[in-house]
C-alpha cells in the first residue's frame, strides 16, 4: 500500500468540474480587482459596527449588569441547595 500525497488528477477534475478549475486558474487575474471592491465594503461594515456599539453602549451595559445579576442569583441558589450524594447505579 502506498501513501498518496496528492489526489489523482481524475478525482480532482471530477470533484471540481470545469467551473472550479477555471476559477482556480483565473483567480490570480481577478484577485486585485476583488480586493479593490472588497476593501471599501469591509471598511464600511466595520465603521457601522463601531457606530452601532457606540450608540448602544448604555443598553449593552444594562444587559451585562442584568446578566451578572442572574448569574449571581443562580450561583447563590446552587450554593444553598444541599449536595446530593452520588449513588452507584446497579
Amino acid at each position: 500500500m502506498s501513501i498518496k500525497f496528492l489526489p489523482d488528477i481524475e478525482d480532482l477534475v471530477e470533484g471540481l468540474g470545469v467551473t472550479g478549475i477555471a476559477a482556480i486558474v483565473l483567480l490570480p487575474l481577478f484577485a486585485p480587482a476583488i480586493a479593490r471592491v472588497a476593501r471599501p465594503i469591509t471598511k464600511a461594515a466595520i465603521k457601522r459596527a463601531i457606530l452601532f456599539y457606540e450608540n448602544n453602549k448604555g443598553a449593552i451595559a444594562e444587559i451585562n449588569d442584568a446578566w451578572e445579576d442572574i448569574l449571581t442569583e443562580a450561583r447563590t441558589e446552587l450554593a444553598e441547595q444541599p449536595m446530593k450524594s452520588a449513588k452507584p447505579i446497579e
